[in-house]
């Protein structure tokens, strides 16, 4: 149940924030606005590939590929949670990698590429890239099934 509702939560605030952010205060067409410079800005962009633009190529084809990608991580992820007993902490994870992929996932099928406008800069370094709540849910998510999660001595639970 744990799993769950940190999905749910964390897809939540991904949709919210992309609603708010992009189409609320239309980022989508002023593409840029400092929010407490140099450290955070909104920075609109589409991207169609996986992290920092890469395999953006071809973005219709790749679309789908990752969509399908992003679904059967989730539902690995979800049944190797819901097969063995893990510690609260890695269900938890679980729970936000899960909600950030979906979040992403959505944003290729509605719009056809992920909305990314989260950019912060520090200490005279200019960072190109543009991220969003989601992208930090999944790299949280996957850090914390590393750190958290049950060896494959765990044992599995019965299935009726």
């Amino acid at each position: 149940m744990r799993m769950f509702w940190a999905a749910l939560i964390v897809f939540a605030l991904d949709q919210a924030s992309k609603l708010a952010v992009v189409f609320g205060l239309n980022l989508r067409e002023i593409g840029h606005l400092d929010i407490w410079p140099p450290y955070l800005a909104f920075r609109m962009a589409w991207n169609t590939g996986v992290n920092f633009g890469l395999f953006s190529h071809n973005a219709d084809a790749m679309r789908w590929v990752l969509i399908a990608v992003s679904l059967a991580i989730t539902a690995w992820v979800w049944r190797w949670m819901a097969r063995a007993t893990q510690p609260k902490l890695a269900q938890i994870s679980a729970g936000v990698l899960i909600g950030g992929a979906l979040g992403n996932v959505i944003d290729r099928v509605v719009y056809g590429a992920v909305a990314d406008f989260l950019n912060m800069s520090c200490c005279g370094f200019e960072n190109p890239y543009a991220f969003n709540v989601a992208d930090i849910a999944i790299f949280a998510g996957a850090a914390g099934l590393v750190f958290f999660a049950a060896d494959g001595k765990t044992k599995t639970r019965k299935t009726p």
